[in-house]
């Protein structure tokens, strides 16, 4: 899902940049205020993750790359705002030292993999899951069910994104400048790799991470506490 350079034009890429800075600015400022101690290892060991897993790159016809990206986990274990700089970390690196991804495209790949997917996949955890208790399998499936609406949806605005390049950027004689295939091909390529496989990898890591930090420890994950913290603040309320 790793935009090249020369694919994008740019009305795009400069829009993606005016976007993703503020985005950015405002991500690390709320991580500075709302990140635990105990959390800043996990951010980077995130970002570690996302990295690894998205060099596992399986060529899309178009020009872009589908992979897992596991957005949708770090979403839900440290927060969309936590997923919007590890993700943007691991794609900068990816960019600089391999190429996987253009440098012109950062801000656009960013924007797809690291606010789109931690977003869509917290919260639609969150609406799934609803206030089923967290140790219970319901969270399990809203999990999976929220990396792969994450992933998918990720792979669609990408492919839009593609689509719209023929009717943006035209020579003299009426030729795509950058990206050649319009929307009712970017799109239909870019979903059906993604809804049929990668997605579906997708929702099973983050079942299966979910459901290990589940046994061991909840309170890592974002906004919950563990059975411990809850009995201790119930018997606080209580005395």
């Amino acid at each position: 899902m790793h935009i090249p350079d020369g694919y994008l034009g740019p009305y795009t890429y400069l829009a993606m940049w005016i976007i993703m800075i503020p985005i950015w600015y405002y991500a690390g400022n709320r991580l500075g205020r709302e990140l635990k101690s105990k959390q800043v290892p996990l951010l980077a060991l995130a970002a570690a993750f996302s990295f690894v897993i998205m060099m596992f790159n399986v060529p899309i016809p178009g020009g872009s790359t589908g992979h897992a990206v596991g957005a949708a986990l770090i979403g839900i274990v440290l927060g969309p705002w936590a997923g919007v700089i590890a993700i943007s970390v691991a794609l900068v690196l990816q960019a600089l030292m391999f190429g996987d991804g253009g440098i012109t495209a950062i801000a656009a790949n960013c924007f797809n993999m690291a606010v789109v997917m931690p977003f869509i996949g917290y919260y639609g955890y969150k609406i799934i899951s609803g206030n089923s208790d967290i140790n219970s399998s319901r969270r399990v499936i809203a999990a999976a069910i929220a990396g792969y609406i994450a992933l998918s949806f990720a792979a669609g605005l990408t492919g839009f994104e593609f689509g719209l390049q023929p009717l943006l950027h035209q020579g003299a004689n009426g030729m795509p400048l950058y990206m050649p295939y319009g929307l009712n091909v970017a799109v239909p390529a870019m979903l059906i790799e993604h809804v049929f496989g990668f997605s579906i990898l997708e929702g099973l890591i983050t079942a299966l991470i979910f459901a290990y930090i589940q046994r061991t420890d909840t309170s890592l994950l974002y906004g919950e506490k563990s059975r411990s913290q809850k009995n201790k603040s119930k018997k606080a309320t209580l005395a």
